[in-house]
């Protein structure tokens, strides 16, 4: 059961990020006037009409390149062809017919899938500009002129892309979302060779050179364990090592990807042990209710004799003691080592992120801390909390009605939260208290 997939190719800086992001409506890829700033394969579903399907942006072909990265960027565009159903060819109107053009042509003839030529900077309705007809000499029957940054032409494109939709193509059936887990940490620590060891494939490029991973890289997986949507981050920097306006750029949609995920993954290089700058990073997530993991990385190469895991642990609990609900696991993206036990842990913390508890067990749980131990009383007036009920998830959000919430103290309130989470699942997810004074009618209690 799958959707069609249709990937976007093309040499770099001819738009194909630009039309990616038009179709999904929001800013997904990285656009800048910087060849080679899109690098990996970027998904996102899409609806036009009655089809439903997935899309690709891919970085730019340069075929004749020795680089690397620019290597690795074909091969990368080389997998989305071998994926896709249908491939959108863009071209430049403006700059006409580049030899890398044609070399780009004759690969995806030989790879015998259907191919629609978009040729983009035409951005005035109407007849294609006569440079646009210099593209037919591909040898694909299918062009048509289109404006990415202004959005002529795109449902005249879409429709020649859905007609070549396989007839037998079952679309995927409505289910449950899938848990949006999202891998950060800094550069270099293995957020990309953990997202390949999860999918089984060369997902994302992996190289020694930081900064690799510039976008949020969106990736579904479907297993025994359930549905998950992987967001594979670019490494965030501290501010001060930020020079570049495509690093920025990352480090917006880094922390973009935290706000939209359910749980986060905070790869730690176990190498280099904990830094000031993971804390930074999971303070994000705190900040935005995240659940979330802590994933000690390179554990295969890691100095277990000078500090062995319990160690690690402590120095980890120590250094992350404002998110002592964090999950903590030890792996090795390039060996595998337990990183088949992520799933499950995933699965924990999601669930502790969505419990509901009801009305009555919260109360009594309440009741319970206070009959234990009371908070102290200023000048002969004290604490007490008469009434609790969750309001939310995600982070789970609880209401307290107090008798002079203004007694509250940070370390009272810590030992309700503490109480609660001894009673009921919540590793691996943030708490959130909210007080408020106590009314005298019922329903004045509702939040």
């Amino acid at each position: 059961m799958r959707e069609a997939l249709v990937a976007v190719l093309g040499r770099p800086n001819v738009g194909k990020s630009t039309l990616f992001n038009y179709l999904a409506g929001r800013r997904i890829s990285i656009v800048d006037d910087t060849p080679g700033v899109t690098r990996d394969r970027i998904f996102t579903r899409l609806e036009w009409l009655s089809h439903r399907f997935s899309m690709i942006d891919t970085g730019g072909i340069e075929p004749s390149s020795e680089d690397t990265i620019l290597q690795q960027m074909r091969a990368q565009a080389m997998i989305a062809v071998d994926m896709a159903d249908v491939i959108v060819f863009m071209v430049d109107a403006k700059q006409g017919l580049q030899a890398a053009d044609s070399e780009i042509a004759a690969m995806l003839h030989r790879s015998g899938k259907p191919v629609v030529i978009a040729v983009n900077k035409c951005d005035h309705p109407g007849p294609l500009p006569f440079e646009a007809y210099d593209f037919y000499q591909f040898g694909f029957d299918e062009l048509y002129g289109i404006s990415a940054e202004h959005g002529l032409g795109i449902g005249d494109l879409l429709d020649a892309v859905c007609a070549h939709f396989p007839e037998d193509l079952e679309q995927e059936e409505v289910g449950e979302a899938p848990i949006q887990v999202a891998i950060v940490g800094k550069p270099n620590v293995g957020k990309s060779s953990l997202l390949n060891r999860l999918l089984g494939e060369d997902r994302a490029i992996v190289s020694d050179q930081a900064g690799t991973t510039r976008d949020a890289l969106e990736t579904p997986l479907e297993n025994e364990y359930g549905r998950f949507t992987f967001i594979d981050t670019a490494g965030l920097r501290r501010k001060s090592k930020i020079d570049e306006r495509i690093e920025r750029y990352s480090t917006m949609r880094a922390t973009a990807s935290i706000e939209r995920a359910d749980v986060c993954l905070l790869l730690i290089d176990a190498t280099e042990g904990s830094s000031e700058q993971d804390t930074k990073i999971a303070g994000l997530a705190d900040d935005a209710g995240k659940a979330l993991i802590i994933v000690v990385n390179k554990w295969d190469i890691a100095d277990t004799e000078e500090v062995p895991m319990k160690e690690m642990r402590m120095r980890i609990q120590e250094r992350f003691a404002f998110a002592p609900y964090a999950s903590i696991l030890f792996i090795s993206a390039k060996t595998g080592f337990r990183c088949q036990d992520l799933y499950p842990e995933i699965l924990k913390v999601y669930r502790a992120a969505t419990r509901r508890v009801s009305t009555s067990t919260l109360n009594e749980l309440i009741q319970e801390a206070q009959s234990r131990m009371q908070s102290q009383s200023v000048k002969g007036k004290q604490l007490r909390v008469v009434y609790t009920t969750q309001v939310s998830v995600q982070p789970p959000t609880f209401v307290f009605f107090c008798k002079n919430k203004d007694l509250m103290h940070f370390s009272y309130k810590r030992y309700l939260e503490n109480h609660i989470r001894a009673h009921l699942d919540f590793e691996g997810t943030p708490i959130r208290i909210i007080l408020r004074e106590k009314k005298r009618k019922q329903e004045d209690f509702l939040p």
